[in-house]
């Protein structure tokens, strides 16, 4: 069994053990089910929409129609250098993040 401190706030900090079954760290989500006279935690399913993510996008898809001409900027020239230099990179967006994270 592995145990953990409630402090005067109601705070704790999930032990690493725990963390590591779970495969939970800095900004996910754990959900919770009561049953009686105890619980079940568990990794909650990731549903979160950053709403300045949405937003962004949103004005730049407004400025792109709203002003086509800016889109000849991207040259063709400037799209191949994009694609070399980003040719044969992988990127896992659910991959941990190294190091501290502040959220």
């Amino acid at each position: 069994m592995i145990k953990s401190v409630v402090t005067a706030k109601s705070q704790t900090t999930l032990p690493r053990g725990v963390r590591q079954a779970l495969g939970v760290g800095p900004g996910d989500q754990l959900a919770y089910i009561v049953e009686g006279d105890h619980a079940v935690i568990m990794k909650a399913a990731s549903d979160y929409e950053d709403p300045a993510i949405g937003a962004f996008l949103d004005f730049i898809e407004r400025d792109m129609v709203a002003h086509p001409e800016r889109l000849k900027a991207l040259t063709p020239e400037l799209l191949e250098r994009m694609r070399a230099l980003t040719d044969g990179i992988e990127v896992d967006l659910n991959a941990p993040i190294d190091g501290d994270v502040e959220i």
